[in-house]
């Protein structure tokens, strides 16, 4: 029996639309079909048309909404339009896949929120790093218990460019903070495994050519005691690693989301059952007790049990839509990843009255 093709309009055809959502679409093509693209620039639909035949091209943003073969519309484009094209394509009756940033402030959210409670079920948010096969196998590590009780996951994405395209532009939505934040904020409130505590951000133009952040650093806290250590550059020249996890019993490191190093301690090594003392310590020796332990070490591929992969979230939208299919990514916990940016944002003086006047 075949499958219903979910007909998709694609909403925004630069960068994201055009390489990013038609590549995975791509990987779906007995689920997805691409029936129409919308775009200011009319050489973008008509490119568009080229790759798909019998796509329809739209410049006209209520043409494109008033059209009855698209059921999905995939809203990609620039972040601070987000929440007002998504709330339109609702309001004419369509599924939503929203491009993350999901907002700019919390009172984006608010409007947004309204605009779901009329239209429940229809729409779904595109955190597709949730999927990263590199995210997902730390996770089962993790959750494993070989390292012991973790008390800090570090997170980074560094490199060294000079970044002269609307991305370095915060009346665009611009900046590390809303570009590769998302992703690495919803990680680690993911990785927390209990409620925010609180939360410590930075940001930084150090590279960028335009007047929105290149370089962020943030520090999440959890009820639990944990941290999570986040930094976002484009201003590091030694990148590094991408995932870094310090545990009770032992640590690991995945450099490039390929391989996870790993050093823990076998299951007969325990902690010393001794207590410390005020006795000074020899003349010789250490200044600890040190027991013989057994470690484990070995470097493994990169290969989640779940076996998802950072290309796979089409096909999670597909099953929510068609199988009713719990999406992974629920509004909850991408609104909770808008609150914790601009958390980080009012910590950040020179950047608050521009989240005033373009995030609202």
């Amino acid at each position: 029996m075949s499958k219903q093709k979910i007909k998709v309009g694609i909403w925004g055809l630069g960068r994201a639309g055009w390489s990013m959502h038609t590549n995975e679409l791509d990987r779906y093509k007995d689920e997805f079909e691409i029936v129409a693209g919308c775009d200011v620039d009319a050489s973008r639909p008509e490119k568009l048309a080229e790759r798909y035949p019998g796509a329809k091209c739209y410049t006209d943003a209520e043409a494109f909404l008033n059209d009855p073969d698209v059921e999905l519309v995939s809203v990609a484009i620039r972040s601070a339009q987000h929440i007002d094209y998504a709330i339109r394509a609702l309001e004419h009756g369509k599924y939503v896949f929203l491009e993350k940033p999901v907002a700019l402030s919390s009172g984006a959210l608010e409007k947004l929120a309204a605009a779901m409670a009329k239209a429940p079920g229809k729409i779904f948010f595109r955190h597709n790093r949730r999927f990263e096969a590199a995210f997902n196998h730390v996770r089962e590590i993790i959750d494993s218990g070989i390292l012991g009780n973790v008390y800090e996951i570090k997170l980074c994405r560094h490199s060294f460019q000079y970044r002269e395209d609307w991305q370095a532009i915060v009346e665009c939505g611009g900046g590390q903070l809303n570009n590769w934040g998302p992703h690495l904020i919803d990680h680690a409130l993911q990785f927390l495994d209990a409620p925010l505590a609180d939360v410590w951000g930075d940001l930084k133009n150090i590279n960028g050519l335009g007047d929105a952040e290149d370089t962020v650093k943030m520090i999440f806290r959890g009820t639990n005691g944990r941290l999570v250590d986040v930094e976002i550059s484009g201003a590091v020249a030694l990148a590094a690693p991408v995932y870094a996890v310090y545990g009770d019993r032992g640590s690991l490191i995945c450099e490039d989301e390929q391989d996870i190093r790993l050093r823990y301690l076998a299951p007969e090594s325990a902690r010393p059952d001794v207590k410390a003392t005020d006795v000074t310590p020899p003349l010789d020796g250490a200044f600890g007790s040190v027991p013989q332990q057994k470690w484990i070490r070995k470097t493994i591929m990169v290969e989640p049990s779940n076996q998802r992969t950072v290309n796979d979230i089409y096909h999670h939208l597909y099953l929510a839509i068609r199988e009713n299919v719990p999406f992974p990514v629920t509004a909850q916990e991408t609104f909770n990843v808008v609150k914790a940016t601009e958390m980080i944002k009012l910590q950040n003086p020179a950047f608050r009255q521009k989240l005033d006047e373009f995030g609202k």
